[in-house]
This record gives structure tokens, C-alpha cells and sequence, in this order.
């Protein structure tokens, strides 16, 4: 159905905490905190999931399966998965990785 990992970036593309997607859902703060403390797949009452991915959905998420193609027209992001179905070697990301690191004081910026 969905997992934790889709619930946190389902949150991100629209720009909404915990507290305002439980509120989208029509369910408890600590149901969704529990939900995406999941390990992979969500496991909840149906109606609660149910309830959830219809709210992400009406907000404008569309969730993609495994293996499942998308039907959108809009931009997304999905993980790549190798041909032995594991996940990709991380690349650092210059944006991410080294955004953080300080510069030497006498450094140009």
C-alpha cells in the first residue's frame, strides 16, 4: 500500500507537518507518528490507511507501487532500484553533503 518512507516525502512535496496531515486525514497526531516510525510497509486499521492515502491524494500525491508506472503528468521523484533489487551506491550530493561543511576563514565565497 504505502510506506513510511512515501508517507515523510508525500509530507515534504506538500510542505505540511505531522500535525496538518492527521488533521487532512481525520485521524490522531500519534497515528501518523506511528506510522512513520514504520519500518517499510505502513501497518494500520484499513480505514485508518485508507483514510490517510485519500487525503494525501486529494492534497495532489499520487503513490507510486513497486514496479508500478505513473499515471501523472506532474513532476516526482522515486527510488532507483539496482537490477539485484537492492538500492543504488550513495552518490554524495554537493547540494546536501557539502552545503554544511565551513569554509576556511580566509577562504573566497
Amino acid at each position: 500500500m504505502i510506506t513510511s518512507q512515501q508517507m515523510r516525502a508525500a509530507r515534504a512535496l506538500l510542505g505540511i507537518d505531522q500535525r496538518q496531515l492527521a488533521a487532512l486525514a481525520n485521524v490522531s497526531l500519534p497515528t501518523i507518528q506511528r506510522m512513520e516510525a514504520s519500518d517499510g510497509q505502513v501497518r494500520s486499521v484499513v480505514d485508518t490507511l485508507v483514510k490517510v492515502i485519500n487525503a494525501l491524494e486529494t492534497a495532489g500525491i499520487e503513490i507510486i507501487g513497486e514496479n508500478a508506472t505513473s499515471n501523472g503528468a506532474g513532476r516526482g521523484v522515486r527510488l532507483k532500484d539496482t537490477a539485484a533489487g537492492s538500492q543504488p551506491k550513495r552518490v554524495p550530493s554537493m547540494l546536501y553533503d557539502q552545503a554544511g561543511e565551513p569554509q576556511a576563514e580566509n577562504e573566497a565565497i
